[in-house]
């Protein structure tokens, strides 16, 4: 589930469709979290032989640390990859903001931690447009956005929270641990799904 405070909008025409924000949103807020109705697809479902939907659970889809395809039920699936990206994944399973988002702004994120398949390239046009996404990305960059993600997982507790009742149990509990402790921070890299490991 996105934040409410967003809608879709055509970025343009070669882009196609973004989400934007339609209030202030501070640093710390949670942007997207799996909810009980987003549609999950284990590796071996039968959707993902078939054709016919492969290519558009492919398309509106991320793959989780099990392998799972996610394809979120509302318009999180039109979250657009920017590498001075505002939002992204953490290793407590949500996305969250890493700095404050103006009213208007375009909702980005680095699809660099959702599990490619293949090298993508990369349209961003921004200063630090690293030219491409690689699968393996999520590992090369780890450790500079844990750097990233941890100032904002400490506001956590002192912004508005509206998808916090969407989050499991166990995750508030080893946040709330960690926010009480400074102990047990869980690094993006926990999202990492090894291909080659599991085709061993």
């Amino acid at each position: 589930m996105v934040h409410p405070n967003t809608e879709v909008r055509v970025v343009s025409p070669e882009i196609g469709l973004g989400v934007f924000a339609t209030k202030f949103i501070p640093k710390g807020t949670i942007m997207y979290v799996i909810d009980e109705m987003e549609l999950i697809f284990p590796e071996g479902h039968h959707l993902l032989t078939d054709e016919h939907y492969r290519k558009y659970i492919e398309k509106f889809s991320y793959t989780d640390q099990n392998g799972s395809r996610i394809v979120s039920w509302d318009y999180a699936k039109y979250i657009n990859h920017y590498c001075d990206r505002n939002t992204i994944s953490t290793g407590y399973g949500f996305e969250i903001a890493l700095r404050d988002i103006e009213a208007g702004e375009q909702i980005t994120d680095d699809y660099g931690a959702l599990n490619i398949e293949e090298t993508m390239k990369c349209y961003c046009g921004k200063a630090n447009c690293r030219g491409a996404i690689h699968t393996n990305d999520l590992l090369t960059f780890a450790e500079e956005w844990d750097k990233e993600i941890l100032p904002a997982i400490q506001q956590l507790n002192k912004v508005e929270q509206p998808l916090m009742y969407y989050v499991d149990d166990i995750t508030k509990s080893n946040l709330e641990n960690f926010l009480k402790t400074g102990k047990n921070f869980a690094s993006v890299k926990s999202l990492y799904y090894d291909r080659v490991k599991v085709a061993k």
